[in-house]
């Protein structure tokens, strides 16, 4: 199977690209290099710099026909999408739908969205949060993936399609200099001997899902039954709190964070439910969070050598 993935030299999306071709399929991959790391690209997959919003991605459709597409390419802060809505909305937005015509226009069969659980639900009403709690987005970045899955569904009528709405992803290759990615940025800061800052009061929580478990769900994604959504997730709270005190463990790290105000956007309490993903792809999370976390950090220790 041909596969092409936007997004594919960036954290998660290179991950994906690793898994795809080990399961033995043919990979293409699309960046623009603003946050992805060209290093990151396996050597074996075809590169394309280019950008989503760009009408010259049409010349890449014209020469690879993916079979597949498979969207991790993103503005993925919501920080960022505060201060910045217009560039949130032409990134998710405009440019889901330059995809999304793309792959109607040259035949492809299928589109795997990756997607947000912890920015559509808004503030949950109960935990863990499942997908049919009310789509109630507090920041743009929440609005904007919303929207591009609203349009997946439209275009769905000739395109088979998979969403994915993922947890708090961690583990090697996060970016540790931008506004999300909490385990990243702790990691760096700790391991260069400088001071986290934690937003809030640090008993908020998060549900943190380890990177190679998600390139294994979007593995599965590719043969699943068409026109569903899943929460890609463990289900488990962990408080800001205690990820600091486990990174602060793993990285020798003995002092104390910095707090600040909570940032804007973001929930205070999340964690959601994986059962779905269970059911449709055959997927639960198998990474423990102490052993994604250790293995996170020997990566950025193996970094800094």
């Amino acid at each position: 199977m041909k596969i092409l993935v936007t997004g594919g030299a960036g954290f998660i999306g290179s991950h994906v690209v690793d898994a795809y071709l080990a399961a033995g399929h043919e990979v293409i991959v699309v960046d623009n290099l603003s946050s992805g790391r060209r290093e990151f690209v396996h050597p074996k997959a075809r590169f394309y710099q280019e950008d989503i919003r760009a009408s010259d991605l049409r010349s890449v459709f014209e020469r690879e026909r993916p079979d597949v597409v498979n969207h991790q390419a993103a503005q993925t802060s919501v920080s960022v999408s505060v201060s910045h809505p217009r560039l949130d909305a032409e990134v998710n937005v405009l440019g889901t739908l330059n995809l999304l015509a793309l792959c109607v226009e040259f035949g492809a069969t299928r589109l795997i969205f990756a997607s947000t659980g912890g920015a559509i639900y808004g503030e949950p009403e109960r935990l863990p949060v499942g997908e049919s709690h009310p789509e109630r987005p507090i920041s743009p970045y929440g609005i904007s993936k919303l929207a591009g899955e609203i349009y997946l569904r439209y275009f769905g009528r000739g395109l088979e399609w998979a969403v994915l709405r993922y947890a708090n992803v961690y583990g090697p290759r996060q970016d540790p200099h931008g506004e999300a990615g909490v385990v990243a940025i702790f990691t760096q800061t700790m391991l260069s001997g400088r001071t986290p800052t934690i937003f809030g009061d640090g008993k908020q929580t998060r549900d943190f899902v380890y990177v190679g478990d998600v390139a294994s769900a979007n593995v599965r994604a590719l043969g699943a039954p068409s026109g569903r959504i899943a929460n890609i997730a463990t289900g488990v709270e962990t408080t800001v709190n205690d990820l600091f005190g486990q990174l602060a463990d793993l990285c020798g790290f003995r002092g104390t964070a910095t707090y600040a105000p909570p940032r804007p956007g973001d929930v205070y309490r999340i964690a959601l439910s994986a059962s779905r993903a269970k059911e449709w792809l055959g997927w639960t999370a198998t990474i423990p969070l102490a052993q994604g976390l250790a293995r996170t950090v020997e990566w950025f220790r193996t970094r800094e050598t």
